[in-house]
């Protein structure tokens, strides 16, 4: 390896949302060894080097070591990101969609208040009567969008979260299996959030992959510290907290706004006509601190 992986390694770094703690607990090194990696003052072992790659291709399908050859514009088209330097809008990863510049505006303002470590509770989708919790971290990026990052069971989710009015719009890549994750959460007015609720919908890992929405409870469990270093090595603890709710752990007041019978029969006696979490009933709430 030439002396040009300093800057191709602190790129795809940043391009994936990697810190070096992170990749250093990943790769069983100290955190110093990542540091004069990215810095050019030493390179990694070929050892290291095929770890590194390795843990590169977890998130990048088909990066290869060979894929370090190329320079940095070369791997941001093998990654599927912008090259630094290139002109691109300023809204999340480029997309440049109506309302956008509207929804950064309102990010800036009231992102802070939904920064944090988050827990959710949602029913299981491959085991009908079951609860999970999912590990969540939002934080304002470099554009003053929101990002996620999320554990969920053995799955990685990243993407972003868009403000607008009061409620936040999730768009995010599920990178273990490859498919995409979208959300509607109702937001607060306050100045931090407690809990917020919502709907999400995804792919369940089933053979058909089957397109699925459930309604979903976000527990805020913890606010961010400042070290963003600190901050990702707390989220990377939370990967061996348990995914699957034991039995009787989740209130029934939690169950009975997460499930519920909708459709024509429960329609014709007062219940919902679709999934939905209006206003009128949710549990959105700031934290009170």
């Amino acid at each position: 390896m030439d002396s040009t992986l300093a800057p191709k390694l602190a790129f795809v770094l940043k391009a994936l949302s990697m810190s070096r703690g992170q990749l250093a607990s990943e790769l069983g090194v100290d955190k110093s060894a990542v540091g004069r990696w990215i810095t050019g003052a030493a390179t990694p072992s070929p050892h290291n080097l095929a770890q590194l790659t390795a843990r590169v291709r977890a998130r990048v399908d088909g990066f290869t070591t060979l894929d370090w050859e190329r320079d940095v514009a070369g791997i941001a088209g093998v990654i599927g990101v912008a090259p630094p330097g290139m002109a691109r809008s300023s809204v999340a990863g480029g997309l440049r969609l109506p309302l956008m510049e509207e929804s950064l505006a309102t990010s800036r303002l009231r992102g802070g208040a939904y920064e944090g470590f988050y827990r959710t509770t949602r029913p299981y989708a491959q085991r009908p009567g079951k609860f999970v919790h999912d590990q969540i971290m939002l934080r304002r990026d470099e554009t003053g969008f929101l990002r996620m990052r999320m554990f969920a069971g053995g799955t990685q989710v990243e993407g972003w979260v868009m403000l607008m009015q009061n409620q936040l719009f999730t768009v995010a890549s599920e990178l273990t299996s490859g498919a995409f994750v979208s959300a509607i959460i109702n937001g607060v007015n306050t100045q931090t959030a407690g809990m917020l609720d919502g709907i999400i919908l995804f792919c369940a890992l089933d053979p058909g992959w089957t397109p699925t929405a459930t309604a979903a409870i976000f527990e805020c469990t913890r606010p961010l510290s400042g070290d963003r270093d600190a901050d990702d090595a707390h989220f990377d603890a939370l990967r061996s907290e348990p995914f699957e709710s034991p039995d009787g752990a989740v209130p029934e007041a939690i169950r009975a706004h997460l499930v519920r019978d909708i459709g024509p029969a429960a329609f014709a006696h007062g219940g919902d006509w679709l999934l939905s979490m209006p206003l009128s009933r949710s549990m959105s709430r700031g934290r009170g601190d």
